[in-house]
C-alpha cells in the first residue's frame, strides 16, 4: 500500500542540508573541497544539469565516489522546490475497487521513487476543499477522483499551478487532464448480452444518487432498455453489498417477474448473489445476476460473476504516469476515454463465452 513522504515536505523553509547518513557522513561540501570546484558546481553536476564540462563532471563524479557521497534524496527534492510526493483523493478508500486503483498507482510511483499521500472526501464536498487545501504545499500534483462532488466547486481551492489529473469526475468546467470509463456505453453492452442470452425482465440495481458513474451507468441501461424494446425497472443500492442483497431478496417478494440482475457495480452483483443462494434460487437458471468492474472477487466467487472489466490498476498506474510527466513540465489537458470489456462468466450463461 502506499506510503506517506518521511521527510518535511509540507514546510516550505526547511534548510537544505546534504547529507549521506550512509558512508562516513561526506557532505556536499566535502565533494566541493575534495574537486576543488564550488558547491554550486557540485549540485549542478548532481542534478544533471548541461551546463556542465565533460571534464566537471567526471572529476565531481570520482570524488562523489571515493567519498562515499551519496545525495540526500529529501534534500535534493527541496532544491528542484519537490517534494517527491503526490496527493490521492479518493472517494473512499473501502472496497476492493479502491484497493486496486491504489495498487495500480502505488506500483507506477514506486518505480518512479515517488511516494503517494492519500485522504479521502467521504460524501462530503467540505472534506475533499479541506483535504486539497492541507495538500497544498506537501505534493507535486494530484490525482483526484469524484464522481459525487462538484469539481468545479472543488478546484476553487487548487490554484491552477498545481498539476491534477481527475478521475471520473463529475461535469464540470475545468481545464485539466482527465481519464473517463465510458460508464454509458459499458451499461449498454451488458443489457444487450442479457437479451441475447434470452433475459426480458432485466432489473438494474443503482448506485447512489448524486454519483456521476451510478447516473451514467444508469442513463446506459435504461436506453439499452429502450432500444430492445423493454420497460426499465430500477431498484436502489448504494455501492456496496449489503445493498445489493436487500434489492434481491425485496425482488424475490415482489410478485413482479424478474429473470436477470444487472448491479451498477460487482460488490452490489454479489451481494444479490450471495442472496439469491441463501433463498436456493437458481442462478443463472431462474434468475441471471452480472455486475460492473471487474474486481477481484468476480471471478472468485461461486458461480463466477459476468462483469464489465475495467482493468482498475491500470487506471491507477496511467493516472499517476500522466501526473509525473506533468510535474516534469509536459502540458496535458487530454480527455482520455476507457470502454470497459464484457467478461462473461456463469452467473449469465454455464457456457463461458471469454476469457476469466
Amino acid at each position: 500500500m502506499a506510503n506517506a513522504p518521511t521527510s518535511s515536505a509540507c514546510t516550505e523553509d526547511d534548510p537544505v542540508e546534504d547529507r549521506s547518513e550512509a558512508m562516513a557522513n561526506a557532505t556536499i561540501r566535502d565533494v566541493a573541497r575534495e574537486a576543488a570546484v564550488s558547491v554550486a558546481s557540485v549540485s549542478r553536476v548532481l542534478n544533471g544539469h548541461d551546463n556542465v564540462s565533460p571534464e566537471l563532471r567526471e572529476r565531481v563524479a570520482a570524488v562523489a565516489a571515493r567519498l562515499g557521497y551519496v545525495p540526500h534524496a529529501g534534500a535534493r527534492n527541496l532544491s528542484l522546490s519537490r517534494t517527491g510526493a503526490l496527493g490521492v483523493v479518493l472517494p473512499d478508500l473501502h472496497g476492493e475497487f479502491f484497493s486496486e486503483i491504489l495498487r495500480g498507482m502505488d506500483r507506477e510511483a514506486s518505480a518512479r521513487g515517488l511516494h503517494l499521500l492519500l485522504t479521502n472526501m467521504h460524501s462530503d464536498p467540505a472534506s475533499g476543499i479541506e483535504a486539497l487545501k492541507a495538500m497544498r504545499g506537501c505534493v507535486d500534483g494530484l490525482v483526484v477522483m469524484a464522481p459525487h462532488v462538484d469539481a468545479d466547486q472543488l478546484f476553487a481551492h487548487l490554484p491552477p499551478s498545481v498539476p491534477a489529473v481527475l478521475i471520473n469526475c463529475a461535469p464540470h468546467h475545468q481545464q485539466r487532464a482527465e481519464l473517463h470509463v465510458d460508464n454509458a456505453g459499458g451499461a449498454a453492452a451488458m443489457v444487450a448480452h442479457l437479451v441475447a442470452v434470452g433475459r426480458r425482465h432485466i432489473v438494474h440495481i443503482a448506485g447512489p444518487d448524486g454519483n456521476i458513474d451510478a447516473r451514467e451507468r444508469q442513463r446506459g441501461y435504461a436506453d439499452a432498455m429502450a432500444q430492445a424494446g423493454l420497460t426499465p425497472r430500477i431498484v436502489a443500492g448504494d455501492f456496496h453489498e449489503e445493498s445489493g442483497a436487500q434489492a434481491a431478496r425485496a425482488l424475490l417478494a415482489d410478485t413482479a417477474p424478474v429473470d436477470a440482475i444487472f448491479a451498477a457495480n460487482d460488490m452490489m452483483a454479489v451481494g444479490a448473489l450471495v442472496a439469491l443462494r441463501d433463498a436456493e434460487v437458481d442462478v443463472p437458471g431462474r434468475i441471471a445476476i452480472a455486475g460492473f468492474d471487474d474486481i477481484p472477487l468476480a471471478r472468485f466467487v461461486t458461480p463466477s460473476l459476468t462483469t464489465m472489466r475495467i482493468d482498475i490498476a491500470a487506471l491507477g498506474m496511467r493516472a499517476v504516469a500522466r501526473l509525473t510527466e506533468m510535474i516534469g513540465g509536459g502540458e496535458d489537458m487530454q480527455v482520455e476515454h476507457t470502454m470497459p470489456q464484457l467478461i462473461v462468466r456463469n452467473t449469465t450463461t454455464l457456457q463461458n463465452l471469454a476469457q476469466n
